[in-house]
Order: structure tokens, then C-alpha cells, then sequence
């Protein structure tokens, strides 16, 4: 179906269609192009009772929309007075004149919760009876919208702050259908919504599990053995206390620099590498497969950053599965290789390893020496408790990595669906 049709000369203008439209709408005509402020409103209402206090203050967000500033940040962070802050009603619609890096031009959102405040930086909004909120919601969550909306009207100042009027920020051009299409497409996307929701849910749940377990079957401070064991190794006492250099060896990282990039070769591991315990490929380096003091990685060798100007970085591992292709690491990392791979990255884990890392990094310092990395110590079992703890945490791993998977999947869908259900005022011919 064509994303645009004109209208008959009687009505003038210009419609545009979605490439993709609900059944009892296929026969309706195009959705018209027309001004904000024909949908909404500006909402001028003042906190000048104090009916609303610190407590009710909300904040905007570019994932989680119109939130309360305590619960969400743990935190009131309102001026000393809230008198003169604008008062939010359930389903007004919030612009926050903020910059944020995927929408340099402020963000807008309905606010889905309770009533609140915001302060005066903030304009609100609210809709005439043939504008769902929740549809427009759902049209300025689209990054390209919500961008190509704002960029002609917002003037940005030296700091970066926002030049624009509240009334100025309606003058704008949208396209929308008849209020019952738009409450049918806000129906179709909340429960898309609502499912990533639960999938989410799903997998921090799973991660919490494993988060718990692994501090009952390994031993916390102080102690010699884990408060959980599985049956076939109750009663066989303690775990022994070993250094790191005992479990395996590291392996040295690539020093290359910029000329010796290529398109395709040696793959060259590096941080950004690191997606949640696991090797992500989508952002690579290759160079010459015949480049001088290469080390080669291979398959369940652990990759950890050991140098990073994030220092949140350091530390971080992931374990190089099956399969991958010819590879190397960078400067910044190092490999550790062990007999009972699966085990110690398992140990890469805990907080033990985390609060040694941590010792190590101090207040200034952004990187981990190697020598003193195979001194951590930790309590380990005899080799075949290592490896029935190995089979078992990997096994929830590879659970919580295929429920991960299944919430890319309906986010990516969600995208999809959004790219057919919208036309874009850019796409007629004007």
C-alpha cells in the first residue's frame, strides 16, 4: 500500500496512509495533516493551593515516561518552593525542554500515572476530545518523529538549554487519524507495551535468581563453604583457599594501532565486546590475520578488560563460546585460561572476585595488573563440585540469555510495527 494519497479537490490539503491499517479502517480516508495545537491545549494550572507537595514531583524519561521523582530516583529534587510548579493531571501530555543524546530537542510524554508537578522548565499539555494522548504518546516515542517535530520550532542557546515558547511548541505539523484509529493503534501498542513489560520482567527476574543462588553456593565472607551444596557433596567439607594463578593462565593483549584496521581479517576483541557476560559482535575491528604479537583467543577462554577509561568497565568478562571465528584480543584485555573455564568464569561472578577488582582500582587508577590479578584468592571445591556448580549456573545463564533474546525480539517487532503503522509527514509530496 502506498504511504500517501491526495485529497479530492472539494476538501484540498493533503492525506496521508500507513503502510499498514486495521481492518474497519482500510476504507476510511487518509489521515490528515494538521497543526498540534488542534489536538492540544496548553494546561496552565499552578500548584498556587500547595495541594501538591515535594512528594508529588515528577520527572520525565525517555524510557519509562512521566515518573515520580522519589520513587523512581529515590528523591525529591524540588526548588524550595513547588508553588509556582505546573500541576499534571493523569493523561496531560509533559514536553521537558532537556536535551537527552537520542532527542537533542526534549522529549514528550504522556503521563500515564497519578497527578502531579513539574517545574516550570516543563510545558503541559492537554488533549481536545478527538485527540488520544496515548496516541501521540506513542507517535513522539518514535525517535525520527518526535526529532523532525521538534527541530524546526526549538532554538537551542549557548548551553545547550531550549528557546521556545510553551504556545510554540503546538505550532507544529502532525498527521493523525480519526479518534477511534487512534485509540485502536494506542490498544495495539500498549499491549505490545505490556508484553515487552512482562519479558522484561521475566529475564531480571531470572538474573535476581541467579544472583541469590550464587551467594548460596558460594561461600560468603568469612566462611569456608557454601550454605547450599548439592546432594552428592554434603558432608565433604571444606573448600579449599586458592589463588587464581592456580585455575589457569592470561594470555596478553594485541597492541595495534589505527593504520592497521582493516575491513575484514583477524577479529580483535575489545570492551564494547562485553555485552552482559557475553561476546556481542555488532561493533568489530579486523586487521591483518598476519599482524605481529597476536595471541590467539580460542573457544572458553574468559576475555576481561583490564584497562578501560570507564572504570566501571574493569573487570568485566565473558566467556568466548563455540563457534566464533578467528580472533585475538586488544591492549586493554587479557585472556584467562583455564582447565575449568566455565567454573571460573562463574567465579568472575561473585562478589568476592568484584571486591578485589575494586581493591585494586582505588580512587584514580582505570586499569588491573595481570600479576596481581592471578593473586585473587578464592574458595574453590575438588573438580567435580566445580564442575556440577559450572553445569548448573550455565544452564541458567543460557536461559536467561534465550528469555533476553525473546525481549529483543518483541522490541525489534514493536519498532517494526510502529515503522507500518505511522506515516510520516516528510513522505507527501509537499
Amino acid at each position: 500500500m502506498s504511504s500517501k494519497v491526495k485529497s479530492s479537490a472539494a476538501t484540498g490539503g493533503e492525506f496521508l496512509l500507513p503502510k499498514l491499517r486495521f481492518p474497519e479502517f482500510q476504507d476510511a480516508s487518509g489521515w490528515r495533516i494538521t497543526k498540534l495545537n488542534s489536538l492540544l491545549f496548553e494546561a496552565k494550572h499552578r500548584n498556587r493551593s500547595l495541594k501538591l507537595g515535594p512528594a508529588d514531583v515528577l520527572s520525565v524519561s525517555g524510557e519509562y515516561g512521566c515518573v515520580n521523582q522519589i520513587e523512581f530516583m529515590g528523591r525529591s529534587y524540588a526548588g524550595v518552593t513547588v508553588k509556582d510548579y505546573h500541576v499534571v493531571e493523569h493523561g496531560d501530555i509533559v514536553y521537558t525542554k532537556s536535551p537527552l543524546k537520542k532527542n537533542p530537542y526534549g522529549i514528550i510524554k504522556e503521563n500515564k500515572g497519578k497527578r502531579g508537578i513539574v517545574s516550570t522548565l516543563y510545558a503541559v499539555y492537554r488533549p481536545f476530545p478527538e485527540c488520544s494522548a496515548t496516541y501521540l504518546d506513542h507517535f513522539f516515542s518514535v525517535d525520527f518523529h518526535l526529532n523532525a517535530y521538534l527541530q524546526p520550532i526549538v532554538r537551542k542557546g549557548a548551553k545547550n538549554d531550549m528557546k521556545v515558547n510553551n504556545a510554540d511548541v503546538l505550532k507544529g505539523d502532525i498527521c493523525v487519524p480519526t479518534l477511534p484509529e487512534q485509540q485502536k493503534i494506542a490498544d495495539c501498542l500498549d499491549s505490545a507495551d505490556a508484553l515487552i513489560a512482562a519479558q522484561g520482567r521475566k529475564v531480571e527476574a531470572l538474573r535476581a535468581y541467579k544472583k541469590g543462588l550464587m551467594q548460596q553456593l558460594f561461600p560468603q565472607e568469612g566462611e569456608t563453604q557454601p550454605r547450599l551444596r548439592f546432594r552428592e557433596f554434603e558432608g565433604t567439607g571444606e573448600w579449599k583457599e586458592v589463588r587464581l594463578n592456580t585455575l589457569g593462565d592470561l594470555v596478553s593483549g594485541l597492541t595495534y594501532s589505527p593504520d592497521d584496521v582493516q575491513e575484514e581479517g583477524l577479529l580483535v576483541l575489545r570492551s564494547s565486546n562485553i555485552q552482559s557476560g557475553k561476546i556481542d559482535l555488532k561493533d568489530c575491528v579486523y586487521v591483518d590475520p598476519n599482524i605481529k604479537g597476536a595471541n590467539l583467543s580460542r573457544p572458553n577462554d574468559i576475555l576481561v578488560c583490564v584497562r578501560n577509561g570507564s572504570t566501571s568497565l574493569i573487570g568485566k568478562t565473558a566467556l568466548i563460546p563455540e563457534g566464533m571465528p578467528l580472533c585475538t584480543h586488544g591492549a586493554f584485555m587479557t585472556v584467562f585460561r583455564s582447565k575449568a573455564p566455565k567454573f571460573a568464569f562463574q567465579l568472575f561472578q561473585t562478589s568476592r572476585y568484584q571486591k578485589q577488582v575494586a581493591g585494586d582500582l582505588g580512587a584514580t587508577i582505570n586499569s588491573i595488573n595481570g600479576s596481581q590479578f592471578l593473586r585473587y584468592k578464592f574458595f574453590v571445591p575438588k573438580p567435580p563440585e566445580q564442575q556440577r556448580i559450572a553445569d548448573c549456573l550455565t544452564s541458567l545463564d543460557d536461559l536467561i540469555a534465550a528469555e533476553a533474546r525473546k525481549l529483543d525480539t518483541l522490541k525489534t517487532h514493536k519498532k517494526g510495527l510502529m515503522q507500518l503503522l505511522f506515516p510520516s509527514v516528510g513522505e507527501a509530496d509537499v
